[in-house]
């Protein structure tokens, strides 16, 4: 197995200044991170939000070798031509460099209710997207009358080559049988190595009834780093009540805080259960010292 450790950055990203861009990315790169990942959100928690296809654009035009993982689009909120056609369009600027994760949000669901969507339906509206994006992606026309989509020789060419990854965000059941039967592997999210491990297993056990077999398992790890331990734990903290409103001991267990040796051990239980794939969502005191200790991070579980 091949690990990957990368770096989430969306909001340092998001800057009129394109040499800030580039040196956050070069740096990233020289510093033997192997992905950049950003988020995707219309109108998060009254507004905020990012779109990931801009954002994963934004990097791949910068810089000519790092990969991108939107982590997660929120693809249910979209429709598949307009995927379908950004994602070929990316593939022409960067071949082979962006994976696609999807999810189907519900955090905030009157992001989902005011982008036209029933709450009630995104989990089959996703399901849907998937198997029409897939069919589009194959550069073949595409016929589909389905609960949401009506498409007739509906194309988009040219089909990317090579063809970019889709990989399954969420938890449960949903996102066991939604990796199984449409994705190239899975996105974890908030979630403990046993836990980790025990869907990993589910979704092989899935794939292999659809004569599938997923190739890639990866989870987003919110994480604190310093070379003070209480400093990281705090940063951690504030970051994330920040974002989802709820204090850092309903995180603490799913969110490593420390040095990265300390983190590095922490993630060292989710190697051990198959993730070949993490990134590192950091709180630090700056951008630069995230992309210092991630990389110290990446080293410490690819050379153990």
């Amino acid at each position: 197995m091949v690990l990957r450790v990368g770096l989430s950055v969306t909001d340092s990203l998001l800057v009129p200044d394109p040499l800030a861009r580039r040196r956050l990315l070069t740096s990233a790169a020289d510093a033997g991170l192997d992905h950049i990942t950003v988020g995707d959100h219309i109108s998060f928690h009254g507004g905020t939000g990012f779109d990931g296809m801009v954002s994963a654009t934004s990097v791949l035009a910068a810089h000519d070798t790092l990969s991108v993982v939107i982590g997660v689009y929120l693809l249910g909120l979209r429709h598949p031509m307009l995927a379908a056609r950004q994602i070929s369009t990316i593939s022409q600027l960067a071949p082979g460099r962006l994976v696609l994760g999807a999810g189907v949000g519900g955090e905030d669901r009157s992001e989902i209710s005011n982008a036209g969507v029933d709450p009630r339906t995104r989990g089959r509206r996703l399901d849907e997207t998937l198997e029409v994006l897939r069919a589009l992606l194959s550069g073949e026309e595409v016929t589909h009358t389905g609960e949401f989509f009506t498409l007739e020789r509906a194309r988009i060419l040219p089909a990317p080559q090579p063809a970019v990854p889709i990989v399954i965000g969420g938890r449960g059941d949903a996102a066991i049988r939604r990796t199984a039967k449409y994705g190239d592997g899975w996105l974890a999210i908030f979630s403990t190595p046993r836990r980790f491990a025990e869907t990993r297993t589910a979704i092989l056990e899935a794939a292999a009834r659809e004569n599938r077999t997923p190739s890639t398992f990866g989870v987003n790890v919110w994480c604190g780093l310093d070379d003070d331990a209480a400093t990281a734990d705090r940063l951690v903290g504030e970051q994330m009540h920040a974002l989802y409103r709820l204090p850092r001991d309903k995180f603490r267990h799913l969110a490593p805080a420390g040095t990265p040796e300390q983190v590095a051990e922490w993630l060292r239980a989710f190697v051990d259960a198959g993730a070949d794939n993490i990134t590192l969502v950091p709180a630090a005191t700056s951008m630069e010292a995230s992309i210092e200790h991630a990389a110290a991070v990446r080293k410490l579980l690819v050379e153990s």
